[in-house]
């Protein structure tokens, strides 16, 4: 959470007293306004950083629960192949649930709309090097075990992409523009 309005706050009722006294265009009140619309951007940016995270985390969540699965151990690329596939195709159950539960002629809901893009951008990232940890490596295996879901320690995993036609190239955590 931001601070810088509460600090203001404080500075100025430290220099005048009580803030009641302030009246609408003084010098301390736009100084208050001032931080208080940075606070706001500040927490604006925040979201919306959290927002973009979240797939990521999902992400390695997913596969942290595979390896959890199978005992922590290395995986070989096939069985990552089909943990990749599995993550891919998800929501194709409730993609599929939702075309029968849609009336013939309707148009798509959002949700639908959402969904599809949301599967076709998977299956386009996993044809050109889908993004995980290194699941076959037994140090990134235990690292990722021990994550506990913050952001900051995935930098710490060493990190591939994976082709759906079996490539593996290293790559850098946190993706930088679209691969």
């Amino acid at each position: 959470m931001p601070k810088t309005f509460d600090k203001t706050r404080k500075a100025i009722a430290r220099k005048k007293g009580a803030i009641d006294s302030l009246h609408q265009y003084s010098r301390d009140s736009k100084r208050l306004h001032r931080a208080q619309v940075r606070d706001e951007k500040l927490e604006k940016i925040a979201a919306s950083r959290k927002k973009n995270d979240r797939p990521y985390l999902e992400r390695a969540t997913f596969f942290q629960e595979a390896l959890r699965q199978n005992g922590e151990q290395p995986l070989q690329m096939d069985v990552i192949q089909e943990l990749i596939k599995a993550f891919v195709h998800q929501h194709d159950e409730e993609l599929n649930e939702m075309k029968k539960t849609r009336r013939p002629g309707r148009p798509a809901s959002a949700k639908e709309d959402l969904l599809n893009v949301k599967i076709d951008k998977l299956q386009k990232e996993y044809q050109n090097g889908f993004l995980i940890p290194v699941l076959d490596a037994e140090e990134n295996v235990k690292l990722l075990s021990r994550w506990e879901g913050s952001w900051s320690y995935l930098t710490t995993l060493k990190w591939v992409r994976v082709s759906s036609a079996g490539q593996v190239q290293p790559s850098s955590f946190p993706p930088r523009g679209s691969h």
